[in-house]
């Protein structure tokens, strides 16, 4: 360290001393040395949690030099310097962040929260900022010094990895998205909604007809998520964005959510495509209702069925046997712990039961190939094209055409198959009503864009799957789910098995009248366990 700079960093923690930061008087040399000790002779290298002097004496010379907005300072006094002077710098540079007072709480053990005070200027415009963080003592590994654990939520604790600070022009004007009735979508009203309307700014801001502000945000630079607002200096003129967003769904699908950890959901209109609702309960604010890719396990037997159906392996009241295991090129499928097999059942019958078996042993029956599946879902059901155009980024689903045990566990909805809960609520719309209709968020007579097409479903193949999905709510693995509902109802549950992952996911997809909805979540068990209250609670409010 230069000899200048710890001239500056001694002179920044002796004003925290005076400021009555409440941390006391302590050997000032010893603290920048790191040797711990009080004679400015080399002490052996400690070992173990820092005490409570140590957690005392990194965190006072730490808050000082980042008061003074000296970066690589204050970066030296923790675990990863380069990473921290980074982010610290651009506290001072990028985010125009000056006029630094930091207050620390009482520690517990070796974390110790504070309050960060400071004002942010740009172009002559400048607001107070106020927040509070927290950040860990920890020893270090080669040192065996006391250092800050660091991580980007020490600088604010709305960073993440590979995020910064910055402050100026607004790169998209704000917008006053409303739903479908036009009531303003606010992210207080509607929290999961947050990334969904930065997303929508960032892209309509402008087609609005907004006019951009002066802001602090956080600058995402990992991935393509929009900028995160702070804190606003002068504001811009927010242009009026009308989205099909249902106020109602939306309520309900963000107290739905709630109830489960991981959790998404997505509702749409099937008459239209429209989506009247997506909520996510997630730590990492991603989109995973839109952009998710995972598994659907059994949820995609509608897509099967409709591949029987469709290629004359079998029909609604046609032969679809369930025993108790079926092997596809050596590989051994089970079906659900207790099901009772049925050699005699119908298609109908192993669908409602969710028989996994049934569905393995058609997909050998000719004329189906490798690529029936995929040509299936691409062509009826509009998955895996990379075209549709929602007004924010989805994924369109992936049903890639294999060989191998792969083609078999895809029938079922595990193997190479990945889905999203807005495919699987377009699956189910597309199944009841026969017609595609790719869903979306903002209309596309906004921005001109060409939305998605494919053929969809004869009449007698919709027909059936809508009635053996009827049949799943009332008699089958969604019934307890469903329980209630009234009206023309219809649902499929499902699970997955995902590597790593002690427990399986759980889906669940249904219709009620003219609402589609599919959720996912990672908290485990059968479909109807879980992810089917969410689809439910959306369901009874109609859209």
């Amino acid at each position: 360290m230069a000899k200048g700079v710890k001239a500056a960093v001694i002179g920044g923690v002796f004003a925290v001393m005076l400021g009555g930061a409440g941390y006391g008087t302590y050997n000032i040399v010893s603290a920048l040395s790191g040797d711990g000790g009080g004679s400015g002779v080399a002490a052996e290298k400690r070992s173990g949690p820092p005490g409570e002097d140590e957690v005392r004496k990194t965190t006072a010379g730490f808050f000082a030099a980042w008061e003074k907005g000296e970066a690589a300072a204050a970066a030296a006094y923790t675990n990863n310097d380069a990473a921290a002077e980074q982010l610290l710098t651009a506290f001072g540079d990028e985010a125009r962040i000056t006029d630094v007072t930091i207050t620390p709480g009482a520690a517990r053990g070796t974390t110790v929260p504070y309050a960060v005070k400071a004002k942010v200027t740009y172009d002559g415009k400048s607001k107070p900022l106020s927040y509070r963080s927290e950040l860990t003592v920890v020893r270090g590994l080669t040192t065996g010094r006391a250092l800050v654990d660091w991580r980007p939520s020490v600088v604010h604790p709305e960073l993440k990895k590979d995020d910064t600070l910055v402050t100026e022009e607004s790169a998209a004007p704000p917008i006053e998205a409303v739903g479908r009735d036009g009531s303003e979508l606010t992210k207080e009203k509607y929290p999961s909604l947050g990334p969904v309307l930065d997303a929508l700014r960032e892209k309509y801001g402008e087609k609005a007809g907004g006019s951009p502000g002066v802001e602090l945000v956080v600058r995402h630079t990992a991935g393509n998520a929009p900028d995160t607002p702070l804190l606003t200096l002068a504001e811009g003129e927010p242009g009026k964005l009308t989205t099909t967003i249902s106020p109602s769904a939306q309520a309900a699908a963000e107290k739905a959510v709630q109830r489960f950890d991981q959790s998404s959901v997505v509702a749409v209109k099937p008459s239209t495509g429209e989506v009247l609702a997506v909520a996510n309960h997630r730590t990492d604010g991603f989109n995973a209702a839109f952009q998710g890719k995972a598994a659907p396990g059994s949820t995609m037997k509608i897509v099967t069925a409709a591949m029987l159906i469709d290629n004359g392996v079998t029909s609604m009241n046609g032969p679809a046997p369930c025993p108790d295991t079926a092997v596809w090129q050596s590989q051994t499928f089970k079906n659900l712990t207790g099901m009772e097999p049925d050699e005699g059942a119908t298609l109908a019958n192993s669908f409602l039961r969710s028989c996994n078996t049934a569905f393995i042993k058609l997909v050998d029956e000719k004329p189906l190939t490798d690529a029936s599946l995929a040509q299936e879902a691409e062509q009826r059901f509009g998955l895996g094209r990379d075209d549709w155009k929602t007004g924010i980024a989805s994924f369109d689903g992936s049903v890639p055409a294999v060989s191998g045990p792969d083609r078999a566990a895809g029938a079922i909805g595990q193997g190479q198959v990945q889905m999203s809960p807005l495919n699987m609520a377009s699956v189910t719309a597309t199944a009841i009503t026969g017609t595609f209709r790719q869903p979306y968020l903002v209309p596309p007579e906004l921005d001109g864009r060409q939305l998605a097409r494919a053929q969809g479903l004869k009449p007698g193949t919709a027909a059936q799957l809508k009635q053996m999905m009827r049949l799943t709510a009332t008699q089958g693995t969604a019934r307890e789910a469903m329980r209630g509902l009234g009206g023309d109802i219809g649902a499929k549950t499902g699970s997955a098995e995902v590597d790593g992952n002690a427990r399986s996911n759980s889906w669940f997809t249904g219709f009620r009248g003219d609402v589609a909805a599919a959720a996912m979540t990672e908290e485990g068990g059968h479909g109807g366990d879980a992810a089917g209250p969410i689809v439910a609670a959306v369901l009874r409010t109609g859209g």
